[in-house]
């Protein structure tokens, strides 16, 4: 939210007077210290031109955050992203 808002040089306190919202509360929520309703994304992704995800999304650094990933929860998933959560093992073309 903060990042788009500066790229687009827009201060913080102008986009909390033109939104109705105190400063204080936007400076919270981009900083990661309180969180932002439903209300408070649709004003900034209105006000900013963007669609909602490009406020939240957080860039994923793995196939272990996804949603619905076969792997979110493995600690130790496989390396070539291969889903081997169900079904006999794999063998390869020399039986092994």
């Amino acid at each position: 939210m903060k990042a788009i808002r500066e790229a687009r040089g827009i201060s913080l306190r102008r986009l909390a007077k033109d939104i109705g919202k105190d400063p204080g509360f936007l400076s919270r929520v981009e900083n990661d210290k309180q969180g932002a309703g439903d209300e408070l994304l649709h004003l900034y992704a209105a006000y900013l031109n963007v669609p909602i995800a490009a406020i939240t999304h957080k860039e994923k650094t793995s196939d272990q955050e996804r949603p619905g990933s076969p792997h979110r929860n493995d600690p130790d998933p496989p390396a070539d992203g291969a889903d081997r959560s169900s079904g006999p093992p794999r063998r390869g073309p020399h039986g092994g």
